[in-house]
């Protein structure tokens, strides 16, 4: 009946109007009550400070590429990081990227039979990860030692990323020239690493181009640019696409027709 409506409606009004006469009494109310409207927006002013979801929108903002330059993970977030990494997310993550990738390779290219259809992988946590080496540095709160991760890459012992590795065959038997593209010192990591990469499952590949002498202290975006324009001006190949998890990886020069960025919350490179 319209009778029961209306009492419904007033009786409704009568709560929202006590809630809101306590939130603003209250401090610790009034931020649960206006979080709860905003759609938890401003997770780290609620009561407990909210360190997950302060770490979430940082994870959110690393990966869409709007916090730049930065140096360690927030040492509060060490928990969240450790848990995206080898909690399950990651992976998850990662799958659907590359599922997302071969639905592009298999429904959106036509491979020519000339032979220059081409595709860039980034290496380190890209094709290879350096998980185990990251967890002894608490996922990337430490700063970056490059003593210490050149002597862990010495070891050549650096596993593949499935799913990277998947993808990778599918682009070589597909008859993409893929290209492996890694910011490594070529003089004392080039064999290690081709030997690593060998030993987990990659193999085909047309080249692997590390970091030459003279390109030593370049930035990444520079250096991998340039590369790539050498591929596409000078060798003639068709970069259909791009796959890293720095967005040093997929900016400047040539990125080719597609870019991929995979998830990487531990580290930044520039």
């Amino acid at each position: 009946m319209q009778w029961r409506r209306v009492v419904q409606v007033l009786v409704l009004f009568l709560l929202i109007s006590i809630n809101i006469i306590t939130a603003e009494r209250n401090p610790r109310a009034k931020r649960r009550w206006y979080s709860y409207f905003e759609g938890d927006c401003r997770p780290w002013q609620q009561e407990g400070g909210g360190g997950g979801s302060y770490c979430l929108s940082w994870r959110t903002a690393v990966e869409t590429g709007n916090v730049r330059a930065w140096r360690t993970v927030p040492s509060q977030c060490l928990r969240h990081v450790e848990t995206y990494m080898i909690g399950g997310q990651y992976n998850h993550d990662l799958s659907l990227i590359v599922e997302n990738i071969l639905s592009y390779v298999n429904n959106e290219i036509v491979v020519s039979e000339d032979g220059m259809d081409a595709w860039i992988l980034d290496v380190d946590d890209t094709c290879l990860s350096n998980m185990f080496y990251y967890r002894a540095k608490r996922f990337g709160c430490e700063p970056y030692d490059p003593i210490g991760f050149k002597n862990w890459a010495m070891r050549g012992g650096c596993p593949a990323i499935p799913e990277v590795l998947r993808l990778f065959e599918g682009l070589v038997e597909r008859g993409f020239k893929v290209f492996l593209v890694t910011g490594r010192d070529e003089e004392t990591l080039g064999q290690i690493t081709a030997d690593n990469l060998q030993s987990q499952g990659f193999i085909g590949y047309e080249r692997l181009i590390l970091r030459s002498a003279e390109k030593r202290g370049e930035s990444a975006v520079r250096y991998k640019s340039e590369i790539r324009k050498k591929l596409e001006e000078e060798e003639g190949y068709r970069i259909w696409g791009n796959v890293g998890d720095q967005w040093s990886d997929l900016q400047g020069d040539s990125t080719g027709n597609r870019t991929f960025k995979l998830p990487n919350p531990m580290y930044f490179v520039p």
